[in-house]
């Protein structure tokens, strides 16, 4: 079986960083063209600037990453440092990066590898506000069709919102960019709260983390020691949920997952719950399925997957 091309869209964030080391660790099933940052839980510059850290954390220095956008396709960035720290992955103490940034423009790439693949062959991964995305299908809308599926992290029904009380973070901050991609016709799976909430790092499991005695394994424990923090105050729970991973985890081993295929809206006008990922669970409603949303994961079979391949680094 031939690796999957994907490209990782990303706003780094402890947990992206777990989520593009999953990937890098796995080049047997799936293939990193590039990895393109946007404005997100951090400004863009240092959304480039982590992306650039992580890979270099990994020893995959050969992997180009770009800067897209650095804000919103509507309205003003949101950034969440409250969680992840001034720097976006506070918590180990990373050297800056050498590797460069590449000159073009991360939408620019997008497009240009949709149309130098095969159709169908290459997933897009955002892990972050879907505005790379969003502007990608805006400039070009011919790479549209030629998408093989776009799996994001984002969204939120029954556990409701984490940055207002009805949306997740990634689609709050630009919920134009998220409607153009949910309304595109795009196959589209959706790692929303209510699985990656249940993608929990327990002791044990940072424990397991920091055992590996790497460099990547070292990084990963110390980044969740950072974050969980405010996960724990927050909700109560035993540990900080790993959001991001669960969109590489799912490429790797979509058995470990389950979920229904639904339909999924994006309120952009209410102020009262924009952002809001409106799913239709229990198919109330005619409108058409356009989403596999995700409600399920075999916690236990994804700690030890993540596990094993942060052991490769």
């Amino acid at each position: 079986m031939t690796a999957r091309k994907i490209i990782i869209d990303t706003d780094p964030g402890q947990d992206d960083a777990v989520a593009i080391l999953l990937a890098l660790a796995s080049p047997e099933d799936v293939e990193v063209l590039g990895i393109t940052a946007v404005a997100g839980n951090v400004p863009l510059e240092l959304t480039a600037k982590n992306t650039r850290i992580v890979c270099e954390l990994a020893g995959k220095v050969d992997v180009p990453v770009y800067a897209g956008c650095d804000r919103p396709l509507g309205r003003d960035l949101v950034t969440a440092e409250h969680v992840h720290g001034k720097t976006g992955l506070d918590g180990p103490n990373l050297p800056d990066p050498t590797m460069p940034l590449q000159d073009q423009h991360g939408v620019d790439f997008i497009i240009d590898m949709l149309r130098s693949n095969e159709p169908g062959t290459v997933t897009l991964c955002p892990l972050g506000p879907l505005t790379n995305i969003a502007t990608a299908f805006q400039k070009a809308p011919d790479i549209v069709e030629r998408v093989q599926e776009v799996v994001l992290m984002g969204g939120a029904y029954f556990e409701v919102g984490n940055i207002t009380p009805a949306a997740e973070f990634n689609i709050y901050v630009d919920p134009e960019a998220a409607d153009i991609v949910f309304k595109s016709g795009v196959s589209i799976v959706v790692m929303p709260l209510d699985v990656t909430h249940k993608a929990l790092v327990t002791k044990p499991r940072n424990d397991a983390f920091r055992a590996l005695g790497t460099p990547a394994g070292i990084a990963v424990a110390e980044m969740t020691d950072f974050f969980e923090r405010y996960d724990k105050e927050k909700y109560g729970s035993a540990g900080a949920p790993l959001h991001d991973p669960c969109v590489t985890a799912y490429l790797i081993r979509p058995d470990l997952f389950s979920g229904r295929h639904i339909n999924v809206e994006i309120e952009t006008s209410s102020e009262l719950t924009m952002g809001m990922t409106v799913a239709d669970w229990w198919g109330v409603t005619d409108r058409p399925t356009n989403a596999l949303f995700i409600g399920d994961l075999n916690a236990d079979g994804f700690f030890d997957l993540l596990t094993e391949r942060l052991a490769r680094l």
